[in-house]
């Protein structure tokens, strides 16, 4: 694989596997470019809500907008250029507010693997 750039605007967002909220993901670089993370972007709408067990360890930077990450410790709310590092076997709920929020996301291992 060479050196690349990505752009938001040139992402094609899906939205994410198992739920039907305003929540979508896109692939930049995944298991299908034969390297060892997937980087992306995520773009969540005003007020949504994703509750879910990390299959992996996942690092959110917050691109537009803020985001909450709860778990049974507590709470981080995160705006632009903050991140927010969620690992894999913990249980979160994430929340967009009233602006939504779009981020950039690496993971590891690849989660549509890990999900599989």
């Amino acid at each position: 694989m060479k050196v690349r750039k990505f752009a938001v605007a040139e992402a094609v967002f899906e939205r994410s596997p198992d739920q039907d909220d305003d929540i979508f993901a896109a692939n930049m670089v995944d298991e299908r470019d034969g390297g060892p993370v997937t980087i992306g972007y995520g773009r969540y709408g005003p007020d949504q809500t994703l509750s879910e067990t990390m299959a992996v360890d996942d690092t959110m930077i917050i691109l537009e907008g803020r985001l909450s990450v709860s778990t049974d410790a507590g709470t981080v709310t995160a705006g632009p250029g903050e991140i927010i590092y969620m690992p894999r076997g913990e249980t979160v709920t994430i929340r967009s507010h009233a602006e939504g929020a779009v981020t950039a996301y690496v993971t590891w291992p690849h989660w549509r693997e890990a999900r599989s």
